[in-house]
């Protein structure tokens, strides 16, 4: 792949001329730029146990660890839903996926995706004169009209959907024969702009992808270090089948995802360096996250859920309560561990509350908690979080420390993992009684006190009947609430 040989020559460049260019102190930076900067990194499949500061073991992430230390981290962070791209429509909106008309995630054959009359994250730093990039994994669509250009960011090179949709085996790399599964698949684009530059046709191409996404968003702050900027970074791993360059490859005890889990740390230890360099550090919001929990049924080629229930795709803590740090120098406390509720919708109006930008017309469902990030813990801005998944499935409602779970049905992990890339099988569970986890005594939802606390039950009953009112429960056969908008589609 000819963009692999030649980028780091060409950001090695880059570097060294920001190290002449980049004297310029931090009070005359910002005198010059007043608006903080923000980097949203924003990981595939990474468990809310995958982070060392969270009891990741079997390989270190010192520069996370160094975040959170420098900085905030989250113990009750929720991604929107616990799947790909229903969890990016809603950090980039501020809604519930569902409210939006996003569910589950999409794929080469769909002709629908982010609808333009959504106001996003990257079009809120764009009306305040942001320069804005994405780097990374998009999966919001992937025709022209649906890719970030389109959709306010300046700048984009990375794949429109998740790495595992191609023609390829996941685990040796080779084409697939015709009437396997997936073998139909196109191939795989890489995207800069609006335009494939390149595709992704061998596992080693995937192995360039995690430092080809750093050198992208190193570039662009030394680029862009005089104004303020969002750069926004979702890495494709660790999403299966795993890649990881040399500079890692066999690094970790726990294998191969340790690996992948130590290039990620590395990538936030690049973009920390570059906004070091530049003297922008102290002016730069800097945010970690992912999108939902881990894939287990990999085994030892996924993450893990530190002991919460379940993974990805279900809406049991382990699928949807993920890691979340936030630095920002001489504002965010350091080293302070909250525990309140927080979600990734939350993201939007935060982020427009610090910088002055303006919310959608639309409305939305995140919260303020910039309280939060200023380290004021008493403060309670979000009061509940609503656990959607499928099309429009209420899975669970949490209020506080409770959590009820209705009744529903879901493919479980529990049962026999697959191995070196290979999916094990999952089962189908059902509950048909509603379930209460207190979350303070036992995240790991083991104990249902459903029958010790009818109070509660009722109270958070209250917050399932508003919910289906406004967004619908198909679990009760309400297609949709009086408040739905519709996913945007190709025009005919």
């Amino acid at each position: 792949m000819h963009l692999f040989k030649n980028f780091k020559q060409i950001s090695s460049l880059f570097l060294i001329v920001s190290l002449f260019t980049g004297c310029n102190s931090d009070k005359e930076h910002n005198k010059r730029n007043t608006k903080p900067n923000v980097v949203l990194v924003f990981i595939d499949d990474m468990g809310y146990g995958d982070v060392g500061c969270y009891g990741a073991t079997g390989f270190e992430t010192p520069n996370l660890d160094k975040m959170a230390s420098k900085g905030m981290r989250f113990t009750n962070f929720y991604a929107a839903q616990p799947v790909c791209s229903a969890s990016r429509a809603g950090l980039l909106t501020g809604c519930y996926p569902n409210r939006i008309g996003f569910s589950g995630a999409l794929f080469p054959h769909h002709k629908i995706g982010l609808n333009p009359d959504e106001f996003t994250i990257a079009e809120m730093f764009k009306e305040q004169g942001y320069a804005t990039a994405c780097f990374g994994k998009w999966h919001l669509g992937w025709q022209k009209a649906f890719l970030p250009l389109q959709h306010g960011f300046d700048e984009y090179v990375g794949l429109p959907y998740s790495n595992d949709m191609w023609p390829h085996s996941n685990v040796t790399g080779e084409h697939l024969a015709a009437g396997v599964s997936r073998a139909n698949m196109p191939p795989l684009p890489l995207i800069e702009g609006n335009k494939v530059i390149d595709t992704i046709s061998s596992l080693k191409d995937q192995d360039m992808l995690t430092t080809l996404y750093t050198e992208k968003a190193v570039d662009f702050i030394n680029r862009n270090a005089d104004e303020p900027f969002f750069l926004y970074v979702p890495h494709t791993m660790g999403h299966i089948p795993l890649g990881v360059s040399d500079k890692f490859r066999g690094k970790s005890e726990q294998g191969f995802y340790g690996d992948v889990m130590m290039e990620i740390d590395w990538s936030v230890g690049e973009i920390t360096k570059a906004l070091k360099q530049n003297n922008i550090a102290d002016n730069t919001i800097v945010i970690f996250t992912t999108d939902n929990g881990p894939w287990l049924n990999f085994g030892n080629h996924a993450g893990s859920s530190g002991g919460l229930r379940e993974g990805k795709t279900t809406s049991w803590e382990g699928g949807q309560r993920v890691p979340f740090i936030i630095n920002w120098p001489n504002n965010v406390p350091e080293g302070t561990v909250c525990n309140k509720l927080a979600c990734a919708i939350d993201l939007l109006p935060t982020l427009a509350s610090i910088t002055g930008g303006r919310l959608s017309d639309n409305k939305i469902d995140g919260v303020d908690i910039s309280s939060l990030f200023k380290g004021d813990l008493e403060s309670n801005p979000r009061e509940t979080i609503l656990y959607y998944f499928h099309k429009n499935h209420l899975n669970g409602v949490r209020k506080g420390h409770w959590k009820l779970v209705l009744p529903h049905t879901w493919a479980s992990y529990d049962t026999i993992p697959g191995n070196d890339g290979h999916g094990g099988k999952r089962i189908k569970k059902t509950i048909d009684e509603p379930e209460l986890y207190n979350m303070m005594r036992d995240p790991g939802e083991q104990y249902n006190v459903y029958d010790y606390y009818p109070e509660k039950v009722e109270e958070l009953m209250d917050v399932v009947e508003n919910a289906r009112t406004e967004l619908g429960d198909l679990n009760v056969g309400i297609a949709k609430g009086s408040e739905n908008r519709a996913i945007g589609k190709l025009k005919e």
